[in-house]
């Protein structure tokens, strides 16, 4: 008999450091050697000894890959996919802490030593003996954790249900893991002739309040997108600042216009979502000089549940209609104020409008070529790429100037929510049930996950083609970024999020629920796929 290396809570604690000893932040070396030692680790398993084709990595770009591990049940297609990311965030918050970010064992001793440092809460936690600190210990190492536990559980007990690991990099950052994973899903779901039957993926029990300690599950994920600015008026010297307009005084309107602006929440189930806020606003001028500067741009963070790209634009474009309109008269009346004229009337249009301008003045070529050094300019990202690609156009189209161009810079999570899904509102009950009766631990349903998760990247509803508007107004779309919006509407199964209990994801304080990780929810995953095989 198979003998369980995952399975006791002891065991579940040793790979826990394991795997958060493999330091993986995302961006980093660290994060393109880890699906590589998983890999080793899992072959290991008598299971992928007998089968190590099971194990696939699938190119995810930069070095990085995906990885699947497959368990096949010969007595059906029914399949139960295991979603969870290997990449962390960064460590400079950790200070001189930084060298025991990666060991939890060592990390959580330390803390107990300057548990006066801290807020009350966290000295609660620490006092209490009942957690353990990392990064990557809860979002989402442990995740990853009880999925190999409950890979090692089906091969060993043969279920008579698939199971499909799928484990991803650059969750934290632009998602090109799960974006990738996408594809090799619909390939895998054809090469063994499956029926996706669950996305269940395990990120961690989120805090709706700081001090809460409900335990939750969740039947949704919460979206995000970023609909960005561009403000470009006309340079002049600080000595005559009416001779121009800067970008700055534009893309004040527009940011007090968005910031905590209502008419961009929904509400569904009785969940809200948070207002949206300005992530970051700069200035395009390169160097300081007395000249004004006369572009710079907004990256505004909108939370969605069930609406798409195409009908966040509309409300962002009125808003933008709205603020210029009373920039422009503010604008007007300090000029006739000034006995000067105004330089323009100050225009909102989206990118797809601009880039259409473009080309009929420029031409294709020129186009390209004067985008080919921003998208080959590897020191930026893609949020940045998107400004400047945006800037490039109006450099070359000053005539269109004063302007506000509205577009969206990556990345976009899409709202999926299976909270009306028979399956899993049976299967919701069920754990509530299970947790209640076996550790008195009260559980709560929440529709929508508010961590944001790679659940986005499935159930994409197959009747939605809202997304175009996004692939039209984002300025790397096709280059350096995009989404499989048609391939995510073929994989249409519910989605669940199960996952252990933490506190403090991306903190110093970054800590893993000792007794849920490793007692309470591998028990209830195990009895969550379990009553999922008659069904």
């Amino acid at each position: 008999m198979q003998e369980n290396v995952w399975e006791s809570k002891e065991q579940l604690r040793t790979l826990i450091n394991e795997l958060v000893n493999w330091e993986s932040r995302t961006g980093t070396k660290g994060e393109i050697e880890f699906p590589h030692k998983l890999k080793t680790k899992l072959l290991n398993q008598p299971y992928f000894k007998e089968y190590p084709s099971y194990i696939e990595l699938h190119d995810a770009d930069l070095d990085r890959n995906v990885l699947t591990a497959f368990y096949q049940s010969d007595l059906t297609g029914e399949t139960i996919v295991l979603l969870s990311h290997f990449d962390t965030v960064q460590t400079d918050n950790f200070s001189d802490l930084a060298d025991l970010a990666f060991k939890p064992e060592a990390l959580t001793k330390i803390m107990k030593d300057r548990k006066d440092l801290f807020p009350q809460d966290v000295k609660e936690d620490i006092e209490k003996n009942e957690y353990l600190f990392g990064r990557g210990v809860m979002d989402m190492k442990m995740g990853l954790a009880l999925h190999m536990h409950l890979l090692e559980q089906a091969s060993k007990e043969k279920w008579p249900i698939n199971i499909l690991l799928v484990t991803v990099p650059d969750e934290e950052v632009n998602s090109a893991g799960m974006r990738t994973a996408v594809n090799a899903l619909i390939n895998l779901r054809e090469k063994y002739k499956l029926k996706y039957k669950l996305f269940l993926n395990s990120e961690p029990s989120f805090s709706q309040t700081p001090g809460d300690n409900q335990y939750y599950i969740y039947s949704g994920t919460i979206g995000k997108i970023l609909p960005s600015a561009l403000f470009y008026g006309r340079e002049t010297h600080a000595g005559e600042p009416l001779s121009g307009l800067t970008g700055h005084y534009m893309n004040t309107y527009l940011t007090q216009a968005m910031e905590f602006n209502d008419d961009f929440i929904e509400e569904v189930h009785g969940e809200k979502t948070p207002l949206p806020i300005c992530l970051q606003t700069n200035d395009l001028k390169q160097d300081y000089s007395a000249q004004t500067s006369h572009h710079s741009y907004a990256l505004y963070n909108v939370f969605t549940m069930k609406r798409n790209a195409k009908e966040i634009m509309n409300i962002f474009k009125t808003t933008a209609e709205k603020a210029m309109k009373e920039c422009q008269v503010n604008y007007e009346a300090i000029c006739r104020s000034n006995k000067v004229k105004p330089i323009g009337k100050i225009k909102v249009f989206v990118y797809e409008v601009l880039f259409a301008y473009a080309l009929e003045k420029l031409g294709l070529s020129e186009v390209k070529l004067l985008t080919k050094s921003v998208l080959t300019d590897n020191s930026l990202d893609e949020r940045e790429k998107s400004v400047k690609l945006t800037d490039q156009l109006m450099v070359n189209c000053p005539e269109l100037a004063p302007a506000t161009v509205l577009f969206y810079a990556p990345p976009y999570y899409p709202a999926v929510n299976s909270s009306e899904n028979e399956l899993v509102d049976e299967v919701i009950n069920f754990a509530i049930d299970t947790l209640n009766k076996k550790f008195d631990v009260e559980t709560k349903q929440i529709h929508y996950f508010n961590g944001i998760s790679d659940l986005s990247y499935v159930n994409y509803k197959s009747t939605d083609f809202g997304w175009k508007a996004y692939e039209k107004n984002t300025p790397v779309w096709g280059e350096t970024y995009q989404i499989p919006f048609e391939a995510m509407q073929k994989l249409q199964a519910p989605i669940l999020n199960i996952g252990p209990f933490g506190k403090d994801a991306h903190k110093l304080t970054e800590r893993l629920h000792i007794e849920s990780a490793f007692v309470q929810t591998p028990y209830l995953l195990k009895e969550v796929i379990k009553s999922l095989f008659s069904q």
